[in-house]
């Protein structure tokens, strides 16, 4: 400042001085003072050009360059450029931080619904927009409770108490594949709310396996003890002959042998679900496993009915299967047994092994029996679940069976497929991995 002051006296004094010189025709006396005027003025105006460069340059903005302003004026313009620099630099900074908090709620496997204090929807991230439906474009600004229009919802916003969640069906919920949505508003700032939503279905459906399971082991074990503490007590207190006697025997014996099995499948499961996978160097004979499990299910057969099943190998193959033959043959066994339980007396049941085009192979067992309604297929790998309680009690399965094949399927990387239509029979599949079969010879095979 002090160097600008400088220079406006010295150009005054280049200005008188050159004033004095240049009027000749004026008075000495008023030739300083004419010149001390225009080099005023001069300076003003060349000031004012400068200072207006200046402000044309801040009405316009950052689109245009800064102008080049020697001086007083030149110094503000670059100390002006120095702090707009700053300033996109910090804001930057901001939108980066901003994208990088955006992108986390976007990855977030919760929804997040931002609501202003009006309760319209002013951002939300994919996961809720999946969750209730809604367009991440088209219905920003729009009112939730016209979104959403579960009566639970809205009793939940009109009472304003928000200390805990409230679930809901899910927009794309049916009764074959129920969706369940927990959903908890937390306000902040001035009137706004985050919502916070969440698929609790697993959740759910767990919980009620987990109840349905502990009643059904009680329900399970409850009858044949009924039964066995009746016929033991009858057995002390009258006196029977000789056959009566073996009858009751025989009954205690199959109630027996029906608790024995129940406790062997639970042991079963329980041995699945906590112990290591099964090995890739282990191999099992696909033919010898499929005689066994079609010897046995002759005999079942025979022990049912004294006319049996008609009951056919087919295999496509001579393979080995790398896995657990226990397991294996575990799987395959429950569903010969349900197949021929379920099949009427003189009926057809078929166990089949074939190659698969990508390299894999598939055990499957197609029965002739009354088939399954498309509502009980999705359900039938739960355990106890039973299509018909009754018959299930009548042909001695414990409902476990299914859990038991689904289980070891999942271990050794296979899938289960089920096929059926009512009063068409059923075919059960187990489809295995290219990388667990091979040639009988020991050579792998490739697709």
């Amino acid at each position: 400042m002090l160097w600008r002051v400088l220079r406006f006296f010295l150009f005054q004094l280049a200005g008188a001085t050159l004033g004095y010189f240049a009027l000749p025709m004026v008075a000495p006396a008023h030739r300083a003072i004419i010149g001390i005027v225009a080099a005023s003025a001069v300076w003003v105006l060349i000031d004012l050009r400068r200072g207006h460069k200046l402000r044309s340059w801040l009405r316009e903005g950052d689109a245009h360059p800064p102008p080049v302003i020697p001086g007083y004026w030149g110094e503000t313009v670059d100390r002006v450029r120095r702090l707009l620099r700053v300033r996109d630099r910090k804001l930057q900074e901001s939108e980066q931080r901003l994208q990088d908090f955006l992108s986390a709620i976007q990855a977030s496997p919760n929804g997040v619904v931002l609501l202003d204090a009006n309760g319209c929807i002013e951002w939300c991230n994919q996961t809720a927009a999946n969750h209730f439906g809604f367009d991440v474009r088209r219905d920003v600004q729009q009112q939730v409770v016209n979104l959403v229009r579960e009566p639970q919802f809205t009793e939940y916003l009109a009472k304003g108490d928000y200390a805990h969640d409230v679930v809901i069906p899910g927009p794309a919920s049916s009764n074959t594949r129920p969706v369940r949505l927990s959903v908890h508003l937390h306000p902040y700032g001035q009137g706004r709310s985050l919502m916070l939503s969440r698929d609790v279905t697993a959740l759910e459906q767990a919980e009620a396996m987990r109840r349905d399971f502990v009643a059904n082991v009680s329900h399970e074990i409850r009858t044949p003890l009924t039964v066995l503490g009746g016929f033991v007590e009858t057995m002390q207190n009258l006196p029977l002959e000789g056959p009566e006697r073996q009858r009751y025997l025989a009954l205690m014996s199959q109630q027996a042998q029906r608790m024995q099995t129940l406790v062997s499948d639970l042991l079963t499961l329980s041995r699945l679900e906590g112990s290591p996978l099964p090995r890739l160097d282990e191999w099992v004979d696909v033919r010898t496993l499929m005689s066994q499990c079609a010897q046995e299910g002759r005999e079942l057969s025979m022990l049912m009915t004294q006319t049996g099943h008609e009951l056919v190998m087919d295999i496509g193959g001579d393979c080995e299967v790398a896995g657990s033959q226990m397991e294996l043959h575990s799987a395959i066994a429950n569903l010969v047994n349900n197949a021929i339980r379920y099949t009427p007396h003189g009926g057809k049941v078929a166990l089949c092994w074939k190659r698969l085009s990508d390299g894999g192979g598939e055990f499957s067992v197609t029965d002739s029996g009354p088939g399954i309604a498309p509502e009980h297929i999705p359900r039938l790998t739960e355990r106890f679940y039973r299509v018909d309680r009754s018959r299930s009690r009548e042909t001695g399965g414990t409902g476990l069976g299914l859990a038991i094949v689904k289980h070891v399927a999942q271990r050794h990387g296979a899938q289960l497929h089920i096929e059926s239509k009512p009063g068409m029979g059923a075919r059960f599949g187990i489809t295995l991995p290219a990388h667990r079969i091979r040639q009988r010879s020991g050579q792998e095979v490739t697709a």
